[in-house]
């Protein structure tokens, strides 16, 4: 039950984190102060990270979401590097989310959001200048906000994936 509970508890979170205690219980019928601990838990555990919102980034004034695609130096991956690049990486309020992977030849990708055009432009030389000492490529794939979507980006689809 307790299992079963959690990912039920989970799924409603993901449809509308906004919702109370109380609503929440009511839903999945058992009590509030059980639905409070069990959130708490899922806090505790790191199950829940954060309670946010997905905003329209169109009407917020971003016109371009970014993904650019970058091939690190593999001597760089590991250590005092990676820590730098983590600030680096936090040190952009309009990038995301940035992390190491593969695909595309490709060893990272950065997620970011820009106002327009040239702010996009702006942002792809700084990261050239900046990491030209620790990469061999950076390659970018950028979005018009609203312009051929055929899915909206939000975490509410996740409630139907297996847990």
């Amino acid at each position: 039950m307790r299992k079963e509970l959690n990912e039920q508890l989970l799924r409603e979170l993901l449809k509308n984190s906004k919702r109370s205690d109380r609503e929440l219980a009511k839903i999945l019928r058992v009590s509030q102060p059980t639905i409070t601990r069990t959130r708490q838990k899922l806090e505790k555990n790191g199950m829940i990270e954060d309670y946010t919102i997905i905003p329209n980034f169109r009407r917020m004034g971003f016109e371009i979401l970014a993904l650019t695609f970058v091939k690190m130096r593999a001597d760089i991956l590991v250590g005092e590097t990676k820590e730098r690049g983590k600030k680096f990486a936090a040190s952009f309020p309009n990038v995301i989310f940035a992390s190491s992977g593969q695909g595309f030849g490709m060893t990272g990708v950065i997620i970011s959001l820009h106002k327009n055009y040239t702010e996009y432009q702006k942002h792809l030389s700084t990261l050239r200048i900046e990491l030209k000492e620790v990469t061999e490529d950076i390659q970018g794939f950028i979005v018009a906000m609203g312009e051929g979507e055929y899915k909206k980006l939000s975490l509410k689809y996740l409630r139907d994936v297996p847990i």
